[in-house]
């Protein structure tokens, strides 16, 4: 049954969230030819400045699924094959045994093994995946730090491996991603950021989403607040940083209209064939980065509640900022939220984040928005 659009229920879930705790947030919600876009709260909170529903903004890992689609594109030309070792194209990269096992698949759906660079590029960070372990200082000491992906991707591939090539479940790696815009560039000839935009963003028509050249986001936007499990208090704004420690893994800025015109694209067989969106909804068991299992395709990954349609989208966070999109397996209803405050849990005793008001805040947002 549809349920239309309701912009008193989705206004009074938004404010829910805003009053549990979150500075700001903003969203759009369509069905079918019905736009619903709303926000709540502030995009500063020293100042009061209110967010507003077109502000750009950082979607971290929802870059994964623009990546993901340039791939595939090279993968439809034949350039890339899916089930390929990636030591066919990147011999020195994933060097010897792991490189002939790893595949271009498994780089996508993270069941490569390959462990995340993350707590090894940042060193307070090295106490990871326990957050307990981990201290926000590098957050501050690597704002404006340029890395090179291959220095990054050497991190992960030289760490104790996470598991074995194309074992489940995976676990979700960053280093995947670095490996994947190191693929294409090696197919294309250009830089991944920039074939990225050529093939995928200019070709979605997305006029405010960007691969960031800089620190800097050039568009209206919110401040990103980000708390690290309670460790920063007050929370500081993390909105200037140089995004290379993520490239095309987790650096996009976007909208959360541009957002939902993508994936609405993307299902609708406008950006890669449907053949190749197939392939990214065959899903396998994945821990993401706070431990959850979760069904992961390439990426894509579904989210559904009992008796309810199945979505497909991909959720995103870095330092400060966090997005989530999702649309209905049949295209008409979809949804893009964008929140400026993350890592708001506080650890209990034992280094678990507790659930906090926002958490249940998000979830009836989620629910109204996707299902009325």
């Amino acid at each position: 049954m549809r349920n239309p659009l309701d912009p008193a229920k989705l206004n009074a879930a938004m404010e829910d969230v805003h009053r549990a705790g979150m500075p700001g947030l903003f969203a759009e919600v369509r069905d079918g030819d019905e736009v619903w876009r709303g926000a709540a709260g502030v995009a500063d909170v020293a100042t009061g400045r209110p967010v507003t529903a077109d502000m750009q903004h950082r979607v971290g890992s929802i870059t994964k699924t623009f990546t993901v689609a340039a791939v595939l594109q090279q993968v439809e030309r034949g350039q890339i094959g899916l089930d390929t070792p990636i030591s066919r194209y990147l011999p020195k990269l994933v060097p010897g045994e792991r490189g002939d096992a790893i595949t271009v698949r498994m780089l996508i759906n993270h069941t490569s093994g390959l462990a995340e660079y993350l707590p090894y590029a940042y060193p307070s960070l090295k106490g990871f995946p326990p957050f307990a372990d981990t201290r926000p200082a590098s957050l501050d000491d690597h704002r404006l730090t340029r890395f090179h992906s291959t220095e990054l991707i050497e991190m992960g591939v030289t760490a104790p491996p996470a598991g074995a090539p194309g074992g489940t479940p995976g676990l979700y790696s960053n280093t995947n991603y670095l490996l994947l815009g190191a693929l294409l560039e090696h197919v294309t000839g250009t830089p991944a950021e920039q074939y990225i935009t050529r093939n995928v963003i200019e070709r979605a028509g997305l006029r405010d989403t960007e691969l960031p050249t800089t620190p800097y986001v050039d568009g209206p936007h919110s401040q990103m607040y980000e708390a690290w499990f309670g460790m920063i208090d007050p929370p500081r704004d993390y909105s200037v940083h140089d995004m290379s420690w993520v490239g095309p893994a987790a650096s996009l800025i976007s909208t959360v209209a541009d957002l939902n015109r993508f994936f609405g694209m993307l299902l609708a067989g406008e950006i890669v064939s449907p053949s190749s969106l197939a392939q990214m909804q065959r899903t396998v068991p994945v821990v993401s980065q706070e431990g959850k299992t979760i069904d992961y395709g390439l990426g894509l990954y579904p989210m559904e509640a009992a008796g309810q349609s199945t979505f497909w989208g991909h959720g995103g966070t870095v330092w400060g900022a966090g997005a989530l999109a999702m649309i209905r397996a049949d295209g008409e209803r979809q949804m893009a939220v964008a929140v400026n405050l993350q890592r708001w849990h506080r650890l209990d005793s034992s280094g678990t984040p507790q659930l906090h008001p926002i958490d249940d805040a998000l979830a009836a947002l989620y629910r109204v928005a996707m299902y009325g």
